[in-house]
């Protein structure tokens, strides 16, 4: 099989084509100044074969440009090295299972970083890879356990919540509500965990278990991120058609369906002075068929913050069919407001990434639960 290995790791090196970059994990983009250190360091690497953090730091420069099988022998060349100190093995095999992983030998990655982990014991560097790799390779079961040892509740808990979801889909109720509540107890904050709470009791159509799991909910989780769980559940119920007020004229809701968001409405009426908590109420009275009463509670959420732009532009929204306008106007407006409907809403608050839809870790900087709400165009 080492054929196939040569064979694949080649054609990456001719290709120079970037990985898939998992959170928190940099790469080192191809430079001029990376050849020029693999250089150097292949000529000290010469004139100083013991010296082993060079033969490490080349591997990591190797890998950085895609040369995986090069970084792989020397990683190789390391590990049946007579007499190689304890730690500095520890350290070839962390790195040989990053190249393996990086070349997408999965088995191979798993394989050298339980090695390292049988011979260096609990080591954090090694449980967030062999972490990362349950999770990519869809063990979230796995992965939550890992995390676990590492004490990241947070991490566990979105992957228990993972694992629940797989457990509802084959029918598994009773694990499945075992495995949520753990999630819950892990990191009572969990936003992933009462997010699938709240779709469950949405499909079940008890509006008074809703409400009552959405008081839990907004009691436990971080005020700046309870929008998420108005975001999330409203998406669910219109199934992702409802990004503004105005569109909610074309959303059709059953009357069980209309009551179960008349009692989300009930809830957030019961608390005031939060500007998001009146914007996503503006959503819910558009959807229940009410334009003047949602106009009114954005209006509400402009006094709160006058700058706030996605309420503006719902309330543009909202009136656009009310006013007298030529249709060439009338087009040449709905283009404009489409346009800006289309920016981007949300962002991580580390690291300024933006994205359209709800996220739990930043794809860039990897910080958990990190989502903040644009409220202004220039956030």
């Amino acid at each position: 099989m080492f054929w196939l290995f040569r064979r694949k790791c080649s054609k990456m090196a001719e290709q120079r084509t970037e990985p898939t970059k998992h959170p928190g994990e940099g790469q080192m983009p191809p430079s001029q100044d990376t050849l020029a250190a693999i250089g150097e360091l292949s000529r000290v690497v010469k004139n100083n074969p013991d010296s082993v953090e060079i033969y490490l730091a080349l591997g990591n420069l190797y890998r950085s440009q895609g040369e995986i099988e090069r970084a792989v022998q020397i990683r190789n060349n390391l590990i049946v090295r007579p007499g190689l100190d304890k730690e500095f093995k520890i350290k070839a095999l962390y790195e040989l299972g990053r190249d393996y992983k990086r070349a997408g030998f999965v088995d191979r990655a798993r394989a050298a970083l339980e090695e390292a982990q049988a011979l260096g014991g609990r080591n954090k560097l090694i449980l967030s890879e062999l972490a990362r790799l349950a999770a990519d390779g869809g063990d979230y079961e796995q992965a939550a356990t890992l995390y676990s040892q590492l004490d990241h509740p947070q991490a566990e808990a979105h992957y228990l919540v993972q694992f629940a979801r797989e457990l509802f889909d084959k029918g598994v109720e009773a694990q499945g509500k075992k495995t949520l509540k753990k999630a819950l107890r892990v990191y009572p904050g969990s936003l992933e965990a009462w997010l699938v709470q709240l779709t469950r009791e949405y499909d079940a159509g008890d509006k008074d278990r809703l409400r009552k799991t959405l008081s839990d909910a907004l009691a436990h989780v971080r005020p700046e991120l309870s929008f998420i769980l108005f975001e999330g559940l409203l998406s669910h119920a219109t199934k992702g058609r409802l990004p503004d007020s105005a569109n909610a004229r074309t959303v059709s809701l059953s009357q069980t369906e209309t009551e179960l968001l008349v009692a989300v409405l009930n809830e957030l009426e019961s608390r005031h002075g939060e500007i998001l908590l009146h914007y996503y109420g503006a959503l819910i009275l558009a959807l229940n068929g009410r334009p003047q009463e949602a106009s009114t509670w954005l209006e509400r959420a402009l006094l709160l913050d006058p700058t706030f732009w996605p309420a503006r532009l719902d309330l543009l929204g909202l009136s656009l069919e009310e006013q007298n306008l030529s249709p060439l106007f009338h087009s040449q407006l709905e283009f404009f407001i489409n346009k800006a409907r289309s920016v981007k809403r949300f962002a991580c608050g580390v690291c300024g990434l933006k994205q359209s839809q709800l996220f739990f870790v930043c794809a860039r900087c990897g910080s958990w639960h990190s989502i903040v709400f644009r409220m202004l165009l220039t956030d």
